[in-house]
């Protein structure tokens, strides 16, 4: 049975309208009325935030000195958490609330960081598509588990780490 995150990154992709890959990220997040900001973080750790402010529309910022798989990933990890999260109140001159992707999120030990991993990877790699695409691969590149997940990550413009995992995670390669 598909996890919260799953059902929330499949609907989206379906009321979007977003049918192949690559999945158009930044199009989702249009979609959602959510505004994509890149700029250089002051720590470059951190990949990005998610700042919601009553009365503005939301904002992804994204460390552009992280790659463009990483931006994407970060991307789809912040749309996960404005769909699933309500983030933690900080408060400025008024309450924002924020959630952060770093390191830590990246380890994955935090439930709420745990569903936002989960949700980026079946929005960028929908479990249907993947399987698709997996059989359109020849043979030979289906029996070789990096040719495979090599040629998959360029097909769904993501790392081939995160193809690795979204491979082994979907019981597809061992």
């Amino acid at each position: 049975m598909a996890s919260r995150a799953e059902q929330a990154a499949v609907r989206l992709l379906a009321e979007a309208g977003e049918t192949a890959p690559p999945v158009r990220v930044e199009r989702l997040a249009v979609h959602l009325g959510i505004v994509v900001s890149r700029s250089a973080f002051k720590d470059g750790d951190v990949s990005g935030m998610l700042v919601r402010q009553d009365g503005q529309p939301p904002v992804v910022g994204v460390n552009d000195t992280h790659s463009d798989h990483r931006q994407r990933f970060t991307i789809a990890h912040e749309l996960g958490h404005f769909l699933l999260h309500p983030g933690r109140d900080v408060v400025l001159d008024r309450p924002v609330r924020v959630n952060l992707r770093d390191k830590t999120s990246s380890m994955a030990t935090d439930r709420e960081e745990i569903e936002a991993n989960t949700f980026a990877a079946s929005l960028l790699m929908p479990a249907s598509l993947v399987r698709s695409m997996l059989q359109q691969l020849p043979g030979a590149v289906r029996q070789d588990p990096d040719r495979c997940t090599s040629a998959l990550a360029e097909v769904f413009d993501v790392s081939e780490s995160a193809m690795g995992f979204r491979l082994i995670n979907l019981g597809l390669v061992s």
